[in-house]
């Protein structure tokens, strides 16, 4: 028996629309990252991007659990002495609401080549308007 391997040429990629609206942010997020990886594609291939591309919309509704809203940091560093940076998830979500999901699922991605690009087809917009209706994306139900 031989295992077929899958070219890069018949990989198809499907785009989906993800509403964030009252959605636990960690279990959102890492149902996210494996549509992004592929891993619910029968030929699954953990070398190779398989995964689709992902539009998220109301990212700003997004839901955390416990005293998250208050409690969590996101750690930067500037590289220079003393360059390091502490942001709160509030803080975070009235600037910058699509960070919040964009972290969450960086996290759950391959820190190497791949999962740079695989991150590159995921798209978030902190309201309900995006500009990808032209690709006809599916509504997924997480």
């Amino acid at each position: 028996m031989i295992t077929k391997t899958i070219k890069a040429s018949e990989i198809q990629k499907d785009w989906y629309v993800a509403d964030a609206d009252g959605k636990i942010l960690g279990r959102f997020a890492s149902e996210i990252a494996q549509i992004l990886r592929g891993k619910h594609k029968p030929n699954f291939s953990p070398n190779m991007d398989m995964g689709d591309f992902v539009v998220v919309i109301n990212a700003e509704k997004v839901k955390v659990t416990g005293n998250k809203e208050t409690d969590k940091t996101y750690f930067r560093h500037s590289g220079y002495p003393g360059g390091t940076t502490f942001t709160s998830l509030s803080h975070l979500r009235r600037t910058y609401p699509e960070r919040i999901i964009e972290n969450a699922v960086k996290g759950m991605l391959p820190k190497n080549k791949l999962g740079s690009a695989i991150m590159k087809h995921l798209k978030i917009y902190a309201g309900a308007v995006h500009p990808h209706t032209a690709q006809q994306p599916k509504k997924l139900d997480i």
